[in-house]
């Protein structure tokens, strides 16, 4: 029904204008209640008909916290971040970050579902510290904002281990370098180590400040080859060093022997020890020479086997010890046992022995020249059975010139060797050149046979008979003739008789000169008269059983008066007192028959 009343008329198209509105509202209410879900509070129209709409009641905003695992990260790290809304439910949580203290945030992800976190790659931002947040949203639409978390981005951050050797021994210090570490806080820095080519790493030492410089007591690991590394801690992140391969611990030393080097010792000489190291091996081995407590290095060897070469002249004269000193190349030392009492001379003496005549007889004057760089303290003169090189001692002079007297009687006969030995002040000896062959001599010569040989007629003397005279050992010629070598020399002989009745002729060498072989008794008449022949004289030497001299003398003419004779008898010879040996021993003058059957000369 419609009014016409002009106030009904404006209420009623007032009420016709509200309608649409309420309607509208009613119908917002209810979207509303259809999205949220239903709430205890009613409303009611009274429209002509009655409805009930429940309403959203969901005011609360959610919590929500954020973290990562340390306040150190690097790489790909994990931002969690922890959302509750106990009404509606999270429908989302946002995490950005920021440069601390900068008010730009930069979203990481979004994550819709729980647990509520997401992957952060660090490595395309700067090291530095960063402010983190997350922003949760609930089903209602509430949101919340987390209070910031401050991480630092540690990327860049370097630990570096210096090498601490090839081969460690003893207790081992060494710092480690940690570089780029920002705002990064190291709360340690260990180091570790490994049997080469495993991963078994233990912790040898470690360090909490820096610089971070840690010792190892090496003697309390197994001796073998390891790998080292270092490892700073910063929270829960650790940054290890590039490992250090190969390093070899030894806390054993080598073994060393010292060569003898001999006495005396002079010049350049070489040096020579025996070396060995299990693990690490040979790094050097010195030769030095000790006087007393004072040691000196003389030289060092640095490779196997072990010998160098040492001037011995930067030491002084006189006596010392030799030892050697290895080192393994992890600085283990061993000193060898000692090589005492050799001498080290580098005066220049030498001595000159001079040589008395081969063959020698009672007292002989030994005579020698010495000379020295140094000091000469005495020169002694010794002997030795030829060939055999065991020397006694003569006798010693102290005094220049130097000689002394060889007493050569109380010796046996026989060929002896002579030397000098020159000592000089520092007790250091130098022989000199051996003289060889000295024949020591001291019995007299005799002859020993007489005999004739036939050169024309039997029984007769005449021209091509010989007569021949045989010694018991080498004569010296020149004292049956003066200045003869036994060459072929022309001379005569005499024949004459002992008795005017005949039977006991005497044959003498009367020439040349005054040579002098004795008489000998032809104890046979072969000369009516005293008479003489021209004659060869010459000697050889037999060695049959020992030198000998056998004189010959040839008739080179027939004598005066020879008459012959077919009587057989035996030639005796009576030598000369004037024939010599050769020591100079007056030979026997015992008279010497002719040996053989008794048959008739020439």
């Amino acid at each position: 029904m419609s009014s016409t009343h002009a106030r009904h008329r404006q209420q009623g198209t007032s009420l016709t204008r509200r309608l649409p509105w309420a309607v509208g509202a009613l119908v917002a209410v209810v979207a509303s209640v259809a999205v949220t879900g239903s709430s205890s509070a009613s409303f009611v129209s009274r429209t002509g008909s009655t409805s009930t709409v429940t309403a959203a009641a969901d005011w609360t905003p959610p919590s929500v916290t954020v973290s990562t695992p340390s306040p150190t990260v690097k790489g790909m790290t994990t931002i969690a971040a922890p959302a509750q809304d106990d009404v509606t439910g999270i429908d989302r949580v946002t995490i950005q970050r920021a440069a601390a203290g900068s008010s730009t945030w930069t979203t990481v992800c979004t994550a819709r579902t729980a647990p509520y976190a997401c992957d952060w790659n660090t490595l395309p931002d700067a090291d530095g510290s960063y402010d983190l947040r997350a922003t949760a949203v609930d089903r209602a639409g509430n949101t919340a904002t987390s209070t910031t978390f401050r991480a630092t981005v540690a990327n860049n951050l370097t630990v570096s281990l210096p090498r601490p050797g090839d081969f460690l021994r003893g207790t081992v210090s060494t710092t480690v370098g940690v570089s780029n570490q920002g705002g990064v806080t190291i709360s340690s820095v260990r180091i570790e180590f490994a049997p080469t080519g495993s991963t078994s790493w233990a912790t040898a030492c470690s360090s909490t400040t820096a610089p971070y410089t840690c010792s190892v007591d090496t003697s309390a690991v197994p001796g073998g080859t390891y790998d080292l590394r270092a490892v700073a801690v910063a929270g829960t992140a650790t940054f290890a060093s590039p490992v250090v391969s190969r390093v070899v611990v030894d806390n054993i030393a080598p073994v060393v022997t010292m060569t003898d080097p001999g006495t005396p010792l002079k010049g350049t000489k070489t040096f020579a020890a025996g070396a060995s190291d299990e693990r690490s091996g040979i790094a050097k081995v010195v030769v030095q020479a000790g006087s007393g407590s004072t040691w000196t290095d003389l030289c060092t060897a640095t490779s196997l086997p072990a010998s160098c070469a040492a001037d011995t002249n930067t030491l002084a004269n006189g006596t010392y010890t030799f030892r050697a000193v290895a080192t393994d190349k992890a600085g283990n030392t061993t000193t060898s046992a000692p090589t005492a009492g050799r001498v080290v001379q580098n005066t220049v003496s030498s001595v000159t022995l001079t040589a008395p005549r081969p063959h020698l007889r009672g007292t002989v004057t030994l005579d020698a020249q010495a000379k020295s760089t140094g000091t000469i303290a005495s020169v002694k003169f010794q002997r030795s059975p030829a060939g055999a090189g065991t020397w006694t001692d003569i006798c010693t002079d102290t005094t220049s010139p130097y000689s002394c007297s060889f007493a050569t009687a109380g010796l046996p006969d026989g060929a002896y060797d002579l030397r000098a030995v020159v000592t000089d002040s520092a007790g250091v000896q130098t022989p000199s050149a051996v003289v060889t062959d000295r024949t020591i001599d001291n019995t007299r010569g005799k002859g020993v046979d007489i005999q004739t040989t036939n050169g024309g007629t039997n029984g007769k003397v005449d021209a091509g008979d010989t007569i021949v005279y045989t010694f018991s050992e080498q004569m010296d010629l020149s004292s049956i003739y003066a200045g003869w070598s036994g060459t072929a020399t022309s001379g005569s002989v005499q024949f004459s008789n002992a008795s005017w009745w005949g039977g006991n002729d005497v044959l003498d060498v009367s020439g040349p000169g005054n040579a002098d072989l004795g008489t000998v008794a032809l104890n046979e008449d072969f000369f009516l008269l005293a008479t003489s022949a021209r004659v060869t004289m010459s000697a050889t030497t037999l060695t049959d059983g020992g030198a000998r001299t056998v004189v010959t003398i040839r008739l080179d003419s027939s004598p005066y008066s020879a008459a012959g004779t077919a009587k057989a008898a035996d030639m005796v010879w009576s030598p000369s007192s004037s024939i010599l040996d050769l020591a100079g021993n007056p030979i026997s003058t015992s008279t010497v028959t002719e040996s053989g059957p008794t048959d008739v000369d020439f």
